[in-house]
């Protein structure tokens, strides 16, 4: 037992002693009898005696709470109210000379002096960090008067060492204003940011919401970077520990803040249905998305994780973050390419995965405009090949990850991924099975993304290169997207595009220059304009695709014509061929999706 925790009981034992010495006073007048006497003192050293008890063996088994917190003056008014009450309303009952008043007044009188020393105990605290504080502190605002403000003026209140020197609160909510949270007052509202800040001397602005979306986040990092605030933000649900908010991981403000924080809620029981003891194939399983996935249904507990990539090195580094083991011995990782029909046969063969998810892919937009047939090999082809491998070696769910880009597609990449998804259609139609596809935009730090051309833009000293200034791009953090996948395989039915909704665009210049604002360097931006095959805005259904709900708010389905890979060429004789090729198909998809909406009507 600590020495505070040893403090803490004897003010509890003192505030029974203190409540029992004040109705002997106030209600008694000291003139009770003597059996009145043995009874009124046996009951106070039981209540003591009880307290100390449970609370020793509460902190035992769940730990010491943080004093005068919420958990703690919870746990302590149970003990009180459900437990010491109780024996006193049974002793009050059955003995005659027991005196009621006791029964009845010295529980909640007790609690009372246990919630006075705590808060003294909790006033001491505060004013012996701020006294003993001798770091310079920065001037700061608390934007967010909710549970998440409240609980970051605590920890500064009550740390001992910290940065933060919390002047007041900002809040939009009406109902907020004026009202104080601990030892802070609620200023003003979003308005009012920028007047407080500059009255007050305010360095800092601390953003404490878990749920916003963009265009909050967007308006206050634009209104801080202009005025010179520092702005620092709590993490979102998911990246805190046990969903508490802690002072060290408050952050700078970032470029996955850009988009929002939506609640990304997930159905675990129908995903680990169809993935838990399952032996489980992720092609492409070293790339951003692939190796996410693979991460993500490890923790589902398949009864196998099967890793197939091209890339020995990427391998080597998915199946390190996944269990620390890095000798690549066993063979659950597999070197394969799937372009090659006769080595995947052999993988499928000897594997026999009941579930595939397909994220091997060419995904550069210009690089496939300049290499049509490299495209053509992998993202159609090898989808071929994947999927053939699947229906002859009994896979019964397959879900292959497809692009925005497929949804009235311009480029190359946009027409091989159509492709994709119009084969994973026809198996669907032919077997029954659930071979459906998940159609998402760009992902925010995935390799090759705008993220890491910027900041490599960035390390040179510029400038950054942006097509347009008016360009915009659907954006997803990596696990929200893998997250959503896994879902939109639970629900899906044989041969729907499942489209993930992604959000509001976020134009890729307030990317550019939130990455400028975070490096603290002068950086240029410029305009090179749209390279061939690129839209100024993506959608995510094309004009003719009509969408229909799903049994999740974030995922819609379209369907899309089958295509019969009898009717896919081996291999385009060349660049030009493969291009008319591909200007053909999507000519076809446009006629085929035509006749649906004439045959709906």
């Amino acid at each position: 037992m600590t020495l505070k925790m040893g403090i803490l009981l004897c003010f509890d034992a003192f505030a029974w002693f203190f409540s029992f010495v004040t109705i002997a006073v106030l209600r008694y007048d000291l003139g009770m009898t003597d059996e009145q006497w043995r009874w009124a003192i046996g009951y106070t050293l039981l209540a003591i005696g009880l307290q100390v008890i449970l609370e020793l063996s509460i902190s035992t088994i769940h730990g010491r709470q943080q004093v005068g917190s919420f958990e703690e003056a919870f746990i302590v008014s149970c003990i009180v109210a459900l437990l010491i009450f109780p024996v006193g309303f049974v002793m009050s009952t059955l003995i005659f000379d027991f005196p009621r008043a006791l029964a009845i007044i010295m529980p909640p009188l007790a609690l009372i002096y246990m919630a006075a020393a705590r808060g003294v105990y909790r006033l001491l605290q505060t004013r012996r960090v701020i006294a003993n504080n001798d770091k310079k502190t920065v001037r700061t605002l608390v934007y967010g008067a909710g549970e998440a403000g409240y609980r970051v003026a605590e920890l500064v209140d009550h740390a001992d060492d910290t940065p933060y020197d919390i002047v007041g609160f900002i809040d939009d909510s009406p109902g907020k204003q004026r009202l104080r949270l601990g030892n802070y007052k609620v200023r003003g509202t979003g308005e009012d940011l920028v007047r407080i800040a500059q009255e007050r001397q305010v360095d800092t602005v601390i953003l404490a919401i878990t749920k916003a979306p963009a265009e909050v986040f967007k308006r206050i990092a634009s209104e801080c970077t202009a005025n010179g605030l520092n702005l620092v933000v709590i993490p979102p649900v998911q990246e805190m520990i046990g969903g508490k908010v802690s002072l060290d991981r408050l952050r700078q403000f970032n470029v996955a803040d850009l988009l929002g924080r939506r609640p990304i809620e997930t159905d675990l029981r129908s995903i680990a249905d169809y993935v838990m003891g399952k032996r489980v194939l992720v092609t492409g399983a070293g790339g951003s998305i692939g190796s996410e996935l693979a991460r993500q249904v490890y923790k589902l507990g398949p009864s196998k994780l099967i890793l197939l990539d091209r890339d020995e090195s990427e391998l080597h580094a998915v199946r390190l973050s996944i269990d620390g083991d890095g000798l690549l011995d066993t063979d659950d990782v597999v070197l394969c390419d799937i372009r090659d029909q006769a080595a995947l046969n052999a993988i499928f063969e000897d594997q026999r995965p009941q579930v595939v998810f397909h994220a091997a892919a060419l995904k550069h937009l210009p690089m496939l405009e300049r290499y049509p047939l490299e495209g053509w090999k992998t993202n159609t082809l090898g989808t071929r090949n994947v999927l053939q491998a699947s229906r002859d070696f009994g896979v019964d769910h397959f879900v292959n990850i497809s692009t925005d880009k497929a949804a009235d597609a311009t480029s190359v990449l946009g027409q091989t991924k159509r492709l994709a998804e119009r084969l994973t259609s026809f198996h669907a139609q032919e077997s029954g099975l659930n071979y459906l596809s998940v159609r998402f935009g760009n992902v925010l730090g995935s390799r090759g993304s705008v993220l890491f051309t910027f900041r490599a833009q960035i390390e040179r000293g510029g400038p950054i290169t942006v097509t347009h200034p008016d360009v915009t791009r659907y954006f997803m953090t990596i696990p929200e997207a893998c997250q959503l996948v896994l879902q939109a395989g639970a629900i899906g039915t044989p041969g729907d595009v499942m489209v993930l909704d992604m959000g509001e665009p976020v134009k890729i210049v307030d990317v550019a220059e939130r990455l400028i604002a975070e490096s603290g360097k002068d950086i240029s931006i410029h305009f090179t304009g749209l390279r061939k095959g690129e839209k100024l805005h993506e959608v995510l259904f094309s004009d003719l695709e009509d969408r229909a709900p799903s049994a999740h708010p974030l995922i819609n389905s379209v369907q899309v014509p089958a295509l019969d890979p009898a009717d896919v060429p081996e291999q385009p004789a060349g660049r030009e061929e493969v291009l008319a090729l591909l200007e053909d198909t999507r000519a076809s998809v446009d006629t085929a999706l035509a006749e649906y909406e004439w045959q709906d009507q």
